[in-house]
């Protein structure tokens, strides 16, 4: 399957700014690119990637004070299948887990694990352990919580999220990796593409999050925003939740003045054809949001 995957990003400031961008694909992304996944700029910038401490890649660049576009446009191939459904996935004791997951079963700044604990223990402690927890949870979360871009806001805990029961896809994400924490499963947050393949053909494209869970000697993807495995997952970003990971983390202030993502499967064609397509940046696919929306 080649997935069409890219944003295009206007800002504007009255004086220049530092920026961190979270917006290209992560060191660890299964399927072979077409193009170039890079951040460019209109007016032309000087930028500079690196990897930083969970395999994320992110670049730095300093909007010089105006307008700016920033946009990226590529293709990858995946495999096409759903996310994996490993139902006897089994949970680890603390005492067993490997030392690098054990950062992702403490509370962090949007995952307040540890102020829901007592809550966790009490709503699924009857549940079994592994895969079927996770679940439980992921259950929880999507029925209890109502989605809208309007209730995401940037300071949003994950015992907030419970208590005012809406939120973002990002909030759907931190509620559940927080009660999974609590129950002693570590959980990590997770960002990327999502589109609509194989889902309900509404034409919308998005950022998305979602959160990962280590069972079974390995990492596993659920979703409790749609609580049923995707297709087409493009993963850019992970973290301990959302603070790790913004799309752009600015040192200065800057307005928001526009907001496209698109990612879309297209038919299958040999390389110099889609990098032909790739001349031009799709239209007709307008997803925009006001800049209150984007909390990320």
């Amino acid at each position: 399957m080649l997935i069409r995957f890219g944003f295009e990003i206007e800002i504007d400031s009255a004086a220049p700014v530092p920026m961190i961008a979270a917006l290209l694909t992560h060191t660890a992304l299964a399927g072979r690119l077409i193009g170039e996944d890079r951040v460019r700029a209109e007016p032309d910038l000087a930028m500079r990637t690196y990897v930083d401490g969970f395999g994320n890649r992110m670049t730095r660049l300093v909007a010089p004070g105006g307008p700016v576009k920033l946009w990226s446009d590529c293709v990858v191939e995946v495999e096409g299948l759903p996310d994996p459904v490993v139902a006897d996935a089994r949970q680890h004791r603390v005492e067993d887990l490997p030392d690098e997951v054990l950062q992702f079963l403490v509370a962090s700044r949007y995952c307040d694990s540890d102020t829901l604990s007592t809550f966790a223990w009490e709503r699924f402690a009857h549940t079994p352990e592994g895969w079927a927890r996770v679940q439980a949870i992921c259950d929880f979360v999507h029925t209890e919580t109502t989605f809208n871009y309007k209730f995401g806001r940037a300071d949003k805990t994950a015992s907030e999220v419970r208590k005012e029961k809406t939120g973002v896809c990002r909030d759907f994400a931190h509620l559940a990796v927080s009660l999974c924490r609590a129950m002693n499963i570590p959980a990590r947050y997770a960002s990327g593409y999502l589109g609509d393949i194989n889902w309900h053909d509404t034409g919308a494209s998005d950022f998305c999050a979602w959160f990962e869970v280590y069972l079974g000697g390995a990492w596993h993807t659920f979703d409790a925003r749609y609580n049923a495995p995707r297709t087409g997952r493009i993963l850019m970003v992970r973290g301990c939740d959302a603070a790790d990971v913004a799309l752009i983390t600015s040192f200065g202030s800057y307005d928001l003045k526009y907001f496209r993502v698109w990612t879309k499967e297209i038919a299958d064609q040999s390389d110099a054809l889609v990098l032909d397509l790739l001349e031009t940046r799709p239209e007709g696919l307008p997803l925009i949001f006001p800049s209150s929306a984007r909390v990320a």
